[in-house]
C-alpha cells in the first residue's frame, strides 16, 4: 500500500491533484458498494445539503444523497475502511508534516440525472477541512456514463472518471470543483482530512 499512497502523494505535490489507481481493494470495494446499496434499500441515505452551520438542501446546486460513516456502526467493511485511512493519514503526517488530527467520510450516491455544480470543499466559517478524499465504487464506467469530477485549475479543467478503487486528493480551500450530470447511478465515499 505504500507504494500506492506514494503515487498518491506525489500526484498531489506535483499537480495539486493526487490520483491513485486500486487504493481501495477490489473485495473491499465491493464490500462497501453492497453497503451503500443495501442503506439505499432501505430508505438510510438523506438528501445532501450545502453549508455547515444552517445546512440547506438546494437541487439546483447539488441532488446527491449521503450516509455518514462511523465506527460505531460496528460494519466490519467500514472499519477496514477506516483501518485503510488511518495508514494513509499516518503515513501522510510523518511523510509530509501535515498535521492531520482526523477526517469525516460518507457514502455519496448520484442517481440517474444527478449532479453538483462548481464549489469548494472547506466552509467559510471553519477551516478545519485541509484535504478532499473521493474514492469510487463503479464497475465497468464508460465515458458515455458521465458523472465525471471536473476540477478547475489555472483556466483549465481536468475531468476524472470514477471508475472502482480509484481515488482523488485535493486542497480543500483551493480546488473548485463540480460533479457532471451522472447518466447511471454513481458511487463513492467522499470526506475531508482534517485538523481539529
Amino acid at each position: 500500500m505504500l507504494h500506492i499512497f506514494d503515487t498518491l502523494i506525489n500526484g498531489f505535490i506535483d499537480n495539486k491533484i493526487g490520483i491513485a489507481e486500486n487504493f481501495l481493494h477490489p473485495e473491499l470495494a465491493a464490500d462497501l458498494k453492497n453497503n451503500l446499496t443495501t442503506l439505499h434499500a432501505g430508505n438510510n441515505l438523506m438528501a445532501a445539503g450545502t453549508g455547515n452551520k444552517t445546512s440547506t438542501q438546494n437541487k439546483l446546486v447539488r441532488s446527491d444523497i449521503i450516509y455518514w460513516l462511523d465506527r460505531n456502526h460496528n460494519n466490519i467493511p467500514e472499519n477496514a475502511f477506516f483501518d485503510l485511512m488511518d495508514q494513509f493519514v499516518q503515513h501522510l503526517n510523518e511523510t509530509c508534516y501535515t498535521g492531520i488530527t482526523s477526517y469525516e467520510f460518507h457514502y455519496t450516491l448520484y442517481e440517474k440525472g444527478s449532479f453538483y455544480k462548481k464549489h469548494i470543499d472547506q466552509f467559510r466559517n471553519n477551516e478545519s477541512r485541509k484535504y478532499s478524499i473521493i474514492m469510487y465504487l463503479n464497475d465497468s464506467w464508460q465515458e458515455q456514463d458521465g458523472g465525471e469530477l471536473c476540477i478547475y485549475q489555472n483556466n483549465e479543467q481536468e475531468k476524472i472518471s470514477p471508475e472502482n478503487g480509484k481515488i482523488v486528493m485535493f486542497k480543500s480551500s483551493e480546488m473548485e470543483h463540480e460533479v457532471l450530470v451522472t447518466n447511471k447511478p454513481r458511487m463513492s465515499i467522499t470526506g475531508w482530512l482534517k485538523v481539529d
